[in-house]
């Protein structure tokens, strides 16, 4: 039997998983690390965090799986996306902490680059919206107040990376600086159309291109894991932004197939075939994966606030011992009680893109408790992905009767069967949820020749469906009262 695993390197917890040629998930270990919020709206992760919890969740992984990495065919590596990196060349040294995809300290570097005209230019380009949520105000950012960098990147001593580039230098022994288009896609410094760095872009955010890693397919062998690390070096032989790999590990091959992964955000893809489409609704278009150097596109609509939500009531509310305890506390009450949360901590996402909204929740009154706050929060993940789905439905007139999900927060029941409820449409559970994993594995796979590409279809199974039970009135209803409480938390950090 040979075996494929998966490095799934999260925001909150790396991961590795193990999966047998049949695409049986056999072992996985995850490995939680600190967020760090040195400033209200700014989210860091330690580059040793991140490294070194992929590294031990790795071994860990194989040795539950109970393997000999000689029988590991391949290393597929899938990563929280815009988060930033900046490091030596010659000794791979991290120059600051990462910059997590969710902070919002380059909001007026985005908006410098809007009053410049540059908008519509970078959306053209780029198929972004112009966004603190990107990687390239982050990396000007770090230019900027890093005393020299922007001179040293000029003479090639440093490189920028996405999560993917970080872990594929250090993995591969400092050898290699890559990336993939998936990731190269959202970093609002490529050319999605022509599959390259743009240098318009790049001259209006200052940023030498000698900084920036080579782009490469999401499914090739990019180089060999580090003898030290396993004992045994392996081919790293695919890379792909998070969302990118569930959209694939999903079986989303054909034009109109949407996927929504519930993790610390929610984020929905749909494939739009092999020419992107522009969005009129204020979503993203991005590469979906590129293979063989012909790039697929996906229209897509990012949440940022989804799973994280439940952590917060968790974790700094502590209405909840566990993550999972939600589905039952939401069940104790029969509705809402007109009670709405919106959990914009960090702004919201598509389709508003509102960088200075922020959590607000409305219809508080004495008989509100425990379970409708837990409740509503849990509503607000379904509703935020609503909004999304009814943008894409617009932009591609590609109108499904299904939402195929994954992530963790898909295994809550009342949010999956609520989810049904407000889109009116079927949502199917694959049987392996951990479908970011599952992608990357599959596109490591395929690229060490494991899998054929009419194999891989054959390889997703389908473990639960959820089908709508609300009446249209009451859908109209709720989606209305979500909109006005969205309204409430519009521009409330303007004044910052």
């Amino acid at each position: 039997m040979k075996y494929v695993v998966a490095l799934d390197q999260g925001t909150t917890s790396s991961r590795a998983v193990v999966f047998d040629q049949s695409g049986n998930s056999i072992a996985s270990h995850a490995i939680e690390f600190e967020q760090i919020y040195p400033k209200p709206g700014w989210v860091e992760h330690r580059p040793e965090d991140i490294l070194n919890s992929q590294i031990q969740a790795l071994r860990l992984a194989v040795e539950k799986a109970r393997i000999q990495p000689r029988d590991i065919e391949a290393i597929g590596i899938t990563n929280q996306r815009e988060t930033t990196l900046l490091w030596e060349r010659a000794t791979g040294k991290p120059l600051s902490n990462a910059i997590v995809w969710q902070c919002r300290r380059t909001a007026p570097l985005v908006e410098r680059l809007k009053r410049d005209g540059l908008g519509n230019f970078l959306r053209d380009r780029t198929g972004l919206i112009p966004d603190a949520y990107f990687s390239g105000t982050k990396l000007q950012w770090l230019l900027d107040t890093i005393p020299d960098a922007r001179d040293r990147a000029r003479r090639g001593q440093l490189c920028f990376g996405t999560v993917d580039s970080f872990l594929a230098w250090h993995l591969c022994g400092g050898r290699i600086h890559v990336t993939d288009a998936t990731n190269a896609a959202r970093t609002m410094l490529f050319n999605i159309h022509q599959q390259r760095w743009d240098p318009e872009l790049l001259l209006a955010m200052d940023i030498p291109e000698q900084v920036l890693p080579s782009v490469k397919d999401s499914s090739e062998v990019i180089g060999m894991l580090d003898k030290s690390i396993l004992g045994r070096e392996i081919p790293v032989a695919s890379l792909a932004g998070d969302q990118h790999a569930a959209l694939f590990g999903q079986g989303c091959f054909a034009p109109g197939m949407s996927k929504s992964t519930y993790g610390t955000g929610c984020f929905l893809l749909m494939n739009t075939g092999f020419h992107p489409v522009k969005s009129m609704n204020n979503l993203i278009t991005t590469v979906a994966w590129r293979l063989d150097g012909q790039p697929r596109y996906a229209l897509e609509g990012s949440v940022f606030v989804a799973g994280a939500v439940v952590q917060w009531l968790r974790d700094e509310m502590h209405l909840i011992a566990t993550s999972a305890e939600s589905d039952q506390v939401a069940r104790e009450i029969p509705d809402n009680a007109n009670v709405y949360f919106v959990p914009a901590f960090t702004g919201l996402g598509a389709p508003h893109w509102d960088m200075y909204s922020r959590g607000t929740i409305v219809g508080l009154t004495r008989g509100t408790g425990r379970a409708h706050i837990v409740r509503a929060a849990l509503e607000s993940i379904a509703y935020q992905c609503a909004d999304v789905l009814l943008a894409m439905s617009r932009d591609s007139s590609m109108k499904s009767d299904t939402l195929l999900v994954d992530g963790g927060a898909s295994a809550n029941e009342f949010l999956m069967q609520f989810q049904a409820d407000i889109l009116g449409m079927r949502v199917l559970r694959p049987r392996v949820i951990e479908t970011t994993a599952f992608g990357a594995a599959m596109l490591a796979g395929r690229a060490v020749g494991l899998w054929s590409d009419d194999e891989l279809r054959g390889l997703v199974q389908r473990e639960r469906e959820f089908a709508p039970n609300m009446g249209e009135a009451e859908r109209e209803r709720l989606l209305r009262q979500w909109h006005r409480a969205v309204e409430r938390s519009s521009g409330w950090a303007e004044e910052d």
